[in-house]
């Protein structure tokens, strides 16, 4: 039998190119120039933060930066780098024009980060040689490197990291028509045929997330090959996502657990964050990084000063009789 990663369908569906990658057109164009300008001046490009929601492409487009450089990049995540040495290993390896891409951060320890500040600017880095009165500072210099780092959670970096950042951009959740064309390519690199309202079906339930609309599609694929059919359908999207339990909206159950906690729990809220938590059996940071933005933006819920409440959207998607004082707001 042959060996098989599960990151190999991952892999294969990743753009390698600006051309193949959808979405983020003003990010795209800004990058597209800020490379032409470093390859004709033969110098690595300034340091990238990428940051928003997770799943929009912010590890894919560090690769299609590398790959529009011509360099390699070396990946690795804040998590990661426990020490000062293992950071020092990796800055110190590191070949000239190289892309240096540490994902999530904004979890680097304190040491770790004040290391990368000269390295940034400076391409060197500190040592601390010896002990007490015969300490000394050593200056090692690095070859020249773009740090591309990421984050879905920008507001926890420290001013002093995020400003040595020549480039910051984020990263906006698709709508479904950009959407609708990234299945349609996935699906062709799956060796599947999509109908176009098949991909727009899918994508009008992935939250407006890449990585949420590729999954989705590959649970599609697997009832369409169930059947036997080359091609899928919007019967196939239809029943495939109506099994895993995500409506029209892209909600899911825990989505559904969370705003009918607030609802019929809480009355409406304010319900702090901790008491959700408890009160749906969802880890707060779960609910914080992945629940919580999208049902805002869809208008379901808000966050007060008090805690979290719902909004007349979610009173009627669920089939809830609207609280007064909220139709009272909207006819304002």
């Amino acid at each position: 039998m042959a060996n098989y990663s599960f990151e190999q369908d991952d892999n294969k569906l990743r753009p390698r190119s600006f051309d193949d990658y959808v979405g983020q057109e003003k990010i795209k164009n800004n990058l597209k120039v800020f490379i032409k300008s470093a390859l004709n001046r033969g110098e690595p490009l300034d340091h990238i933060l990428l940051y928003g929601p997770p799943g929009l492409g912010k590890t894919t487009l560090a690769n299609i930066i590398a790959n529009e450089m011509g360099t390699n990049i070396k990946i690795t995540s804040g998590p990661a780098i426990e020490k000062v040495v293992d950071l020092a290993s990796i800055l110190s390896n590191l070949e000239d024009g190289d892309i240096l891409f540490i994902d999530e951060i904004h979890r680097l320890n304190r040491p770790c980060e004040e290391m990368l500040y000269p390295a940034m600017e400076d391409f060197a880095i500190d040592f601390i040689v010896g002990q007490g009165a015969t300490a000394r500072s050593v200056r090692m210099p690095i070859n020249k490197f773009t740090l591309v780092g990421a984050t879905t959670r920008a507001g926890m970096m420290s001013a002093p990291l995020r400003d040595r950042f020549g480039f910051s951009c984020r990263l906006e959740l698709y709508n479904p028509f950009e959407l609708s064309k990234i299945i349609e390519r996935s699906a062709g690199l799956l060796g599947m045929n999509i109908t176009e309202t098949a991909s727009y079906e899918i994508a009008v339930r992935s939250r407006g997330t890449p990585r949420i609309a590729n999954n989705f599609l590959k649970r599609v694929r697997d009832f369409a090959e169930y059947e036997g059919s080359k091609v899928i359908g919007s019967e196939h999207a239809d029943k495939a996502l109506d099994a895993l339990e995500v409506d029209h909206l892209g909600l899911d159950s825990t989505d559904r657990r969370i705003v009918l906690s607030i609802i019929e729990q809480f009355k409406g809220g304010p319900v702090g964050l901790e008491t959700l938590s408890a009160a749906t059996g969802e880890d707060i940071s779960t609910i914080e990084d992945y629940h919580e933005p999208y049902l805002m933006q869809i208008g379901f819920i808000s966050r007060t000063g008090r805690g979290r409440v719902a909004l007349a959207p979610a009173y009627k998607h669920f089939g809830k009789p609207v609280p007064d004082y909220l139709n009272d707001d909207e006819n304002k």
